[in-house]
């Protein structure tokens, strides 16, 4: 998180006096059972596997022997995952890797692609391939602050906004780049069993939250665009700079709404559900699959030495943005350690220490132009993966 969001947040914390907006929430006795309505069975909670785990598991490979029988042929087939995190207007470093690696030639198609936050805006068009670069080139370096967001102090502190900042330009964004084609290039995918995940934070639960964004494009239509819009903003949503998303579910035969925010709050960069063992699943093949782990960590890895000034605003954004950075490590960890369980190749790329640019704004275009350029440069040369995570 940049310094401009940290500082609004914790404006916003300090206030005890906010109203609120009047809204439906799901009882916990049925949090479980709630389903946006004509949408089953596309997403699961994060920190546990689902119970229809097999169902879900023997659906994918159905779909990847009928579109990709070879996988299925081939004595070592190789099957490579994406995972991006968050990290704001560090996504940039992240969209320009990307774009590098495409133009280095050896660019996988990712069987998995996984996003939350900022990760979550360009996991689509990592997914759907480098015909999409273009999209993540703008999308990183064309706007600004005043583009995306428009700051409502009064509003979002005394008033009902739910957040210090208005996320009209976000939504814009993500309406200009996320259109019907994506959603239908999605579909496609999804049927020859490649799989779209994004996460975000439902705040009632306090819990993460998984969403299919392949199965929700199956459904398609008008409805489908504008649930797989709504996951794709909550998922970029950081608590109390941007309103929450408030997303229509029906359970038990009422209809609710679930308010959801960025996934950051329950992990920086995930993978699979909890408990899921790929593993148990490798037998499905003809021979023994080669499983590659790619993790764009859109922050660094390494602590950034900073004088802090000994004032309540100061200490408190150097202490979030400590715990935020603890945070994205131990998910990293956590990640290592579930691919050495599975036997999958972990592979790690994170923005250098030596990259010591400061942003003057928290959608600095100068900033995310340095970032994306870097990342292109990165991704072009073949930037050597770590193979391991940081330690603390």
């Amino acid at each position: 998180m940049g310094r401009f969001f940290i500082s609004i947040v914790l404006v916003a914390a300090l206030s005890a006096c906010a109203a609120t907006i009047a809204r439906n929430p799901v009882p916990r006795t049925l949090v479980d059972a709630a389903i946006p309505p004509g949408f089953e069975n596309v997403r699961s909670w994060g920190d546990q596997a689902p119970d229809n785990i097999d169902a879900i598991v023997s659906e994918k490979v159905a779909q990847m022997r009928a579109t990709r029988p070879k996988l299925f042929r081939a004595s070592n087939p190789r099957i490579d995952y994406l995972a991006i995190s968050g990290g704001g207007s560090d996504g940039a470093f992240g969209a320009g890797l990307l774009a590098g690696w495409s133009r280095r030639g050896n660019r996988p198609e990712f069987d998995i692609v996984t996003g939350v936050s900022t990760g979550a805006l360009s996991a689509p068009f990592a997914f759907l391939g480098r015909e999409y670069d273009e999209r993540l080139r703008e999308i990183y370096t064309q706007y600004s602050t005043n583009q995306l967001l428009t700051v409502q102090l009064f509003a979002g502190i005394i008033g009902n906004a739910g957040a210090i900042a208005d996320n009209s330009g976000l939504k814009k964004l993500i309406a200009q780049y996320f259109d019907a084609s994506v959603l239908r290039a999605i579909a496609r995918q999804h049927l020859r069993g490649r799989r779209l995940l994004i996460g975000t934070t439902n705040l009632d639960a306090q819990r993460p939250v998984i969403w299919d964004l392949g199965a929700v494009a199956v459904r398609g239509g008008a409805r489908g665009l504008a649930l797989a819009r709504e996951i794709l903003l909550a998922s970029a949503s950081l608590p109390g700079v941007f309103p929450p998303v408030l997303i229509d579910v029906e359970a038990g035969g009422s209809r609710f709404r679930e308010m959801h925010v960025d996934g950051g709050p329950t992990a920086e960069v995930f993978f699979l559900p909890a408990g899921i063992e790929l593993s148990k699943y490798a037998a499905r093949f003809s021979g023994r699959p080669e499983r590659r782990l790619f993790i764009i960590r859109n922050g660094k890895l390494t602590p950034e030495w900073d004088v802090v000034k000994y004032s309540t605003i100061d200490i408190a954004r150097r202490s979030i943005t400590t715990l935020t950075k603890s945070q994205g490590n131990g998910d990293l960890l956590r990640l290592f350690e579930s691919s050495e369980r599975n036997g999958i190749d972990y592979n790690l790329v994170a923005i250098p220490a030596e990259f010591t640019l400061k942003n003057k704004e928290a959608f600095d275009r100068d900033y995310m132009l340095a970032l994306f350029e870097l990342g292109y440069r990165l991704g072009a040369e073949g930037h050597a993966w770590k193979k391991r995570p940081p330690v603390n």
